[in-house]
């Protein structure tokens, strides 16, 4: 099992909290690609509540690992 970006994006607007089954049940009515199924396939936490993305990907980037500065903008 193997996170990117590009993929973790295609969960963000998930229904959160969500247990695997309604995750992966989001990831094909909403299009996502065939690696983010399959990565929601191989987690072993079957009926247990994710809270968010980064209860699947724990190192998915927050807006803190970002080095910039928000008022340049």
């Amino acid at each position: 099992m193997y996170w990117t970006l590009e993929l973790a994006h295609h969960l963000e607007d998930a229904p959160w909290p969500a247990t695997r089954d309604e995750l992966i049940d989001f990831a094909i009515r909403s299009g996502a690609p065939l690696e983010v199924i399959e990565n929601l396939q191989e987690m072993e936490e079957e009926g247990e509540m994710f809270e968010g993305i980064e209860d699947v990907w724990p190192d998915y980037p927050r807006r803190d690992d970002f080095l910039f500065n928000e008022d340049e903008y």
